[in-house]
């Protein structure tokens, strides 16, 4: 689907810059080599729920995200969605078909405005070739999907749900708490976490009728962490 707003050649070449010195991705690279993937980069901003791509399309950028939050989703022939991931600022995605050569490994959906980078595989696989340092940085990237793919693949056979609930509450917590932004539906956090929003609700009651967690409208928050890891089978 084509973004609400195309390649914007009126940006300055410093936001492509900025946002790709903001990318975790390309810490470690000197200066030279992010500044010659900002030139290279082209700029597309999406609306919520407007596709980036879908699972199987012939895409061969690699986006990095300069605002907002998406999701990354595969369905299946019930219409059932699984959120694979969420992706916020910093993020750099589709970095699997870039390498591989391959189409698209999951469908990508905005889930609010969002702004993203793209950097055109051509012009990534000639710097990887001049700069090993950058094929480093993309091969540590793609260890840690996999690590990450892993570890999901292993919630989703092997615990329930209450556990899965907890550990997607343990990792999104920062200082304690969850900020839940708008796009945060109970639909959308059954999505991650491979339930329905029914099982969700009575999961997150459960968690707070035992005092492990406090349900805000906005805000989730962690009353008993020591708890919350036991119910994650943590450890």
């Amino acid at each position: 689907m084509k973004p609400s707003q195309g390649p914007d050649e009126s940006l300055p070449s410093g936001q492509a810059l900025a946002a790709l010195n903001a990318a975790p991705l390309f810490a470690a690279l000197a200066s030279s080599i992010v500044q010659d993937l900002a030139r290279a980069a082209t700029c597309a901003v999406y609306q919520a729920q407007e596709v980036v791509f879908l699972m199987g399309d012939q895409d061969d950028g690699l986006y990095i995200v300069a605002s907002g939050w998406l999701k990354a989703l595969k369905s299946g022939a019930s219409g059932r969605e699984q959120t694979i991931a969420t992706f916020g600022p910093g993020a750099a995605l589709n970095d699997v078909a870039v390498l591989a050569g391959a189409p698209t490994q999951a469908t990508l959906v905005a889930l609010e405005p969002t702004t993203l980078w793209r950097i055109p595989r051509t012009h990534l696989l000639g710097l990887i070739a001049q700069h090993p340092t950058l094929a480093t940085a993309l091969i540590g990237s793609l260890a840690s999907r996999v690590i990450y793919l892993a570890a999901l693949v292993e919630d989703l056979a092997l615990r329930p749900v209450d556990a899965r609930l907890a550990r997607l509450l343990l990792t999104q917590a920062r200082d304690g708490q969850i900020e839940r932004r708008r796009w945060a539906t109970q639909a959308e956090l059954a999505a991650q976490i491979g339930t329905v929003p029914d099982v969700l609700h009575r999961t997150l009651r459960t968690f707070a009728d035992a005092g492990l967690i406090a349900v805000g409208r906005r805000t989730i928050r962690i009353l008993d962490q020591a708890g919350l890891e036991e119910r994650a089978q943590i450890g």
